[in-house]
């Protein structure tokens, strides 16, 4: 009987993020002004290829890791402006939530949500943005590959942590407390899968520098 009812408290524990506190904010702080910092990088290089169409960007490196190639497609202007505006804009206000939650600021549920909902649409943007590269440009920008990380890394440390808000007043989920546990396991499977990607569409050109 006192067997069933640790059981029983166990499973309705209060859900904690895996990463909270300070520690989120520093989290959010760092990836935000990552995310700054690369597509600050990626909007110079393409005002300078529009000043000269001769300029090779720091980022092409060979015929695989090109950014020119991708800056000079459609792809590279989704929504009729580069695309690197929209990380300067998003990655700002990540940047900046983590810098208040570092200075105690304390969130509405709704703004956390709202953050999820942005850092979702990144997610999905992005992973469009991976399939073009592979499958229709056939090439890779590492600038943007850091982008790629950055946008996947806070979308799911902000889903864990309003996931945590949200299941707050009933019982634990079993998944969550699973996720939880096992939250890097998750994300570094999820770069895995996108390495994986990677590497089987450009073998040819990986096998050639053995």
């Amino acid at each position: 009987m006192h067997v069933g009812i640790s059981g029983l408290e166990q499973s309705q524990e209060r859900p904690v993020a895996p990463v909270r506190g300070m520690a989120f904010g520093w989290l959010l702080l760092t990836l935000g002004s990552l995310g700054v910092a690369m597509a600050a990088v990626l909007l110079v290089e393409k005002v300078r290829i529009l000043q000269d169409p001769s300029y090779v960007p720091s980022c092409s490196i060979n015929p695989i890791l090109s950014c020119g190639s991708i800056m000079n497609t459609p792809q590279a202007e989704a929504f009729g402006f580069p695309n690197p505006i929209i990380g300067l804009a998003g990655f700002a206000v990540v940047a900046t939530a983590g810098a208040a939650v570092i200075a105690g600021a304390q969130f509405a549920r709704w703004f956390w949500r709202a953050l999820l909902a942005g850092s979702a649409a990144g997610v999905v943007f992005v992973h469009w943005l991976i399939f073009q590269s592979l499958y229709r440009i056939g090439a890779l920008c590492p600038y943007c590959m850091v982008v790629w990380a950055v946008t996947i890394a806070v979308f799911w440390y902000t889903l864990l942590h309003v996931l945590a808000s949200v299941t707050s007043d009933t019982t634990t989920p079993r998944w969550y407390r699973w996720t939880v546990s096992y939250h890097g396991v998750v994300l570094t499977g999820w770069f895995l899968a996108v390495g994986g990607l990677i590497t089987v569409r450009f073998w040819y050109y990986w096998a050639t520098l053995a």
